[in-house]
């Protein structure tokens, strides 16, 4: 039997010709990440562990970006204590502040992640490398631990997930509505521990800013890892922000997958998850009157050029509704100055929106756009537990930037043709 692209992947790491669903390995690593939450943790668990040192300097990052620019006294805490890890460990790829972006979206945009790479990161996000065709995947802040101690880390190898997509989307549906919607199918353990494997034809409509909201999200659909083969977008990609070397690895034909699933891209419409679970989905046209009391466009998931972008061609010329607070968060210093340049900071402004320096601020409930009780958001972040934005009585309803920007206009949960 052959392997999936993810078991390819893995073997290469652990040194073996091949692997099969459910066998324990130990694979090498090509990058370790930690943020300002999860990395003094790890740095405590390598202290306990009595290892002095990390196993290579460039290949691990360090990324404070969750309660940054520091929110209160015990972030900063956070923060300081990351960064004298750093530079006691002469940390290449340490940012913070002004250097500073959201982590999955700093990551591939420094070219720190490549095709055939093995990454993890104490994040659950961390899934989001996967767009460009590498095995990446959350950890504990333990196994972070263990990983720049060791460059290497325990796996269990995953049995795999096949998505067919199939077909051109329309024009307000991106990758944001096609996880929605796979999610919505699936459903939030639908997935569990497994690699969720995207091919087909509609993948060439699926710009790499698509691919990368979609393997962020593989997590809420519970999958180890989302992975994207291999093509010219990636190829492009890579070639513009890395020098690193690449390898592409490609699943075999007569490789087993538990499920397989086809989706024609070209029938699918703007959809929302609604509260309290990113698998409670609706089409545009079954949302009903919802209003609203908050937008936040931005996040690990949809704060890139293409999302501000499609924000921006909404709001232009308009204003946000009365009573509706409207929060933009460019993912990095470079996409917000590219926004700048591109004059959809001065759109966002005229609108009445405030526009953020990078940070994950609101999407896990840290700063900068808290709810109250009662209070409801559309959001273009990938979590809408109860209480992940604020008050535990408050309400997130997760969409693309597209449906938060048309939203923020009506003053309630709308798709784009409304307002265009």
């Amino acid at each position: 039997m052959g392997m999936t692209m993810t078991q390819k992947i893995l073997a290469a790491h652990a040194g073996l010709p091949e692997v099969k669903a459910g066998q324990l390995i130990e694979a090498d690593l090509d990058l370790v990440l930690g943020n300002d939450v999860t990395s003094p943790v790890a740095i405590g668990e390598m202290k306990k562990m009595k290892v002095d040192g990390v196993f290579d300097k460039e290949k691990i990052a360090i990324v404070l970006d969750h309660f940054t620019p520091n929110k209160d006294i015990k972030s900063a805490e956070l923060c300081k204590c990351a960064k004298e890890f750093a530079y006691k460990n002469d940390i290449t790829n340490f940012f913070e502040t002004g250097e500073v972006g959201i982590e999955h979206a700093l990551l591939p945009e420094k070219g720190l992640v490549v095709a055939g790479n093995v990454v993890i990161g104490a994040d659950s996000h961390t899934c989001t490398y996967g767009a460009l065709g590498a095995f990446s995947t959350g950890v504990g802040s333990t196994d972070m631990a263990a990983g720049m101690a060791t460059g290497k880390a325990w796996f269990k190898v995953p049995s795999a997930l096949k998505f067919v997509l199939t077909g051109k989307p329309a024009k307000w549906v991106s990758g944001k509505d096609v996880i929605l919607h796979i999610i919505g199918m699936i459903g939030v353990d639908g997935a569990l521990y497994k690699s969720m494997e995207f091919t087909g034809d509609g993948i060439a409509y699926l710009s790499m800013d698509d691919r990368l909201a979609m393997a962020n999200m593989a997590i809420e659909a519970g999958g180890k890892n989302g992975i994207f083969p291999v093509d010219d977008v990636t190829i492009e990609y890579m070639k513009e922000h890395s020098v690193k070397e690449y390898t592409v690895y490609e699943a075999d034909e007569d490789a087993e997958y538990d499920e397989v699933y086809t989706i024609d891209l070209s029938k699918l419409k703007p959809t929302v998850a609604f509260p309290h679970l990113p698998e409670n989905t609706k089409t545009i046209d079954e949302v009903g009157d919802i209003k609203i009391d908050q937008v936040v466009i931005g996040s690990c998931t949809n704060g890139r050029i293409e999302d501000l972008r499609a924000a921006a061609n909404i709001m232009k010329g308009k204003k946000v509704a009365k009573g509706v607070r409207v929060i933009v968060i460019p993912a990095t210093q470079a996409i917000y100055l590219q926004a700048i340049e591109e004059g959809l900071v001065t759109t966002f402004i005229q609108a009445g929106a405030a526009v953020s320096t990078p940070t994950c601020g609101p999407c896990l409930g840290g700063h900068m756009g808290i709810l109250a009780k009662g209070e409801r958001a559309v959001a273009t972040t990938n979590r809408n537990f109860v209480g992940r934005m604020g008050d535990p009585e408050s309400e997130v309803y997760l969409a693309s930037p597209a449906v938060a920007a048309a939203s923020a206009i009506t003053g309630k949960i709308s798709g784009p043709d409304e307002v265009m």
